[in-house]
């Protein structure tokens, strides 16, 4: 895991294990936006012309949807918490196994899970199924993992241990569930109780399997609304970017320039040594700043690699 980026003057340490085949993860709860920051190395894979491949947590689900819904009502009959966040309704070990064979040698298996009625014409499946596990393309030159276990660890399982760069997203819980309500309502067809009661069963796991990963991480961004979000469940939209702040906190602050972060974001300020606090709309310009260096050093190392 790397706990430094680039600035001015500065290098950047990556793992000799994964030089070859560098791996990043982007870590968050359902509802939390880290869609975003895969949009954002989209367009950084798109500057540095690398070839890329974005693998979505969801894909490993230990269940489809029908069935999840089944196991999920026969846990609770017997006392016991299964959703989504927890360990038992993952293959966590597929996706360990997944993040040791990519870092190793470039390989790994993968698959689609398919959330809205678009997703499953274009893949000729039901909503809430799988496509079928297929091999990363050759010569993939970057694995970005977007999802809800991204900094997983345990005693039986860790998957943190083989990124070299861990990403949180995690907003304020009331936002996060206005951003959950509205995309499950919206993109998935979901009733509002539906989603209530979905927040509510998965209050244990949240707390015991999610929020511990953010402990883990090299960098979280955490947005806080600028407006009303007492009761998420009566919010008639989503908070604006323009209508929050972002705090981006550090594990390692001592190897940043936060004074040159400071001259080229606007509005930005520090709150703590390790803390910069930039206008949500600014956001993803702060997420680009820091992240494109990054890769693009990534990309030199494993370049200069590949020549030996």
């Amino acid at each position: 895991m790397l706990g430094a980026l680039q600035q001015p003057g500065e290098c950047i340490t990556v793992s000799p294990m994964s030089t070859k085949n560098p791996l990043i993860v982007i870590t968050g709860s359902s509802g939390s936006g880290s869609n975003k920051v895969s949009d954002v190395f989209n367009h950084i894979a798109w500057r540095e012309k690398i070839k890329h491949l974005i693998v979505s947590g969801s894909a490993f689900h230990r269940y489809e949807r029908d069935e999840m819904a089944q196991k999920v009502e026969q846990a609770c009959a017997d006392g016991r918490y299964l959703s989504h966040f927890s360990p038992e309704g993952n293959q966590l070990d597929l996706l360990e196994k997944l993040f040791r064979d990519f870092t190793m040698d470039g390989t790994g298996n993968y698959r689609h899970y398919l959330h809205t009625e678009e997703q499953a014409l274009e893949y000729g499946k039901a909503v809430g199924s799988f496509t079928d596990w297929e091999a990363i393309p050759d010569g993939v030159d970057l694995l970005v993992y977007q999802g809800l276990h991204g900094a997983f660890a345990d005693n039986a399982i860790d998957v943190a241990r083989y990124a070299d760069l861990i990403l949180g997203v995690t907003p304020i819980v009331n936002l996060e569930w206005i951003q959950k309500i509205h995309t499950d309502i919206r993109n998935r067809g979901y009733t509002l109780d539906a989603v209530r009661n979905a927040i509510q069963h998965r209050l244990h796991d949240y707390v015991h399997y999610i929020t511990p990963q953010f402990s883990n991480t090299d960098i979280n961004f955490q947005r806080i609304p600028l407006v009303d979000t007492s009761n998420p469940f009566d919010a008639r939209d989503v908070p604006e970017n323009d209508e929050s702040m972002v705090v981006i906190s550090f594990k390692e602050p001592r190897d940043h320039d936060f004074a040159y972060l400071l001259e080229r974001i606007e509005g930005s300020f520090m709150s703590r040594r390790n803390c910069l606090v930039v206008p949500g709309g600014k956001m993803e310009f702060a997420m680009e700043m820091l992240l494109n260096p990054l890769v693009h050093e990534m990309m030199e190392k494993r370049r200069q690699q590949e020549e030996v």
